[in-house]
């Protein structure tokens, strides 16, 4: 059976990605900070707060087969009202969260032989969107880091991130509270809807299994066509 993690695994895409694993017979270990889910046969899930706790090793196992970090925030504003301390926040859940929860399993997932990382961008940071500066300088960081682990951990671990446009999910809710806001949203995208929590999902669970055995260093776009589309 094979081992994967999930760091915020108790909703949005992260709650999604862990039912797909499931379904598809692996072992699965979720963190949740507020939302708590029960255990499940093939699920258990640790609290885990990113930015100030610290695993115990003793709660994974051996081998680990795929990571997914799957934290982030949504801080739209104009640039005039950038607060560093903001951005410090931010930067410390997307980024350093990532890095440390990485380098903490990295020899876990070095024993399978054969695993892979998965992390989360937006397509703000290559198309540019407005009072995006905030958000696009963490997940830039993030992009680097997923091209630059890509190349240091082959052949034996792959990393690829996905970057999606709007997404239903809990961390949107402010952008698509009304049906107006989803109507708005809807028609700026090419496919004229907003995409699931699933959608993403779906994709994700791809990149984190064997049937992307050959993918590596890649920021996909999963996005309803929203980034090259005009």
């Amino acid at each position: 059976m094979r081992n994967y993690i999930i760091i915020g695994g108790s909703s949005g895409i992260g709650q999604q990605l862990v039912r797909l694993l499931e379904k598809q017979g692996a072992n699965v270990i979720a963190t949740y900070n507020n939302n708590l889910i029960e255990d499940r046969p093939n699920v258990k899930y640790l609290q885990f707060e990113v930015k100030t706790d610290v695993f115990n090793i003793d709660d994974f196992p051996e081998e680990i087969h795929g990571l997914a970090y799957c934290p982030g925030s949504i801080n739209l504003k104009p640039f005039h009202r950038f607060k560093e301390e903001e951005f410090l926040e931010d930067f410390k859940l997307q980024v350093l969260g990532a890095s440390k929860v990485i380098k903490f399993l990295l020899p876990k997932m070095k024993k399978s032989g054969n695993a892979s990382i998965l992390l989360f961008s937006t397509i703000a940071v290559q198309s540019g969107f407005s009072f995006h500066s905030q958000v696009s300088m963490s997940k830039g960081a993030i992009e680097g880091l997923t091209r630059s682990l890509a190349a240091e951990l082959a052949p034996k671990i792959r990393v690829n991130a996905i970057a999606p446009s709007l997404t239903d999910t809990p961390l949107a809710l402010n952008l698509l509270n009304t049906p107006e806001k989803v109507q708005f949203q809807s028609e700026k995208n090419p496919l004229k809807k907003i995409g699931a929590a699933k959608d993403i999902a779906e994709a994700a669970v791809f990149l984190l299994t064997q049937k992307s055995s050959w993918v590596t260093g890649q920021i996909i776009h999963v996005d309803g066509g929203h980034s090259i589309i005009k």
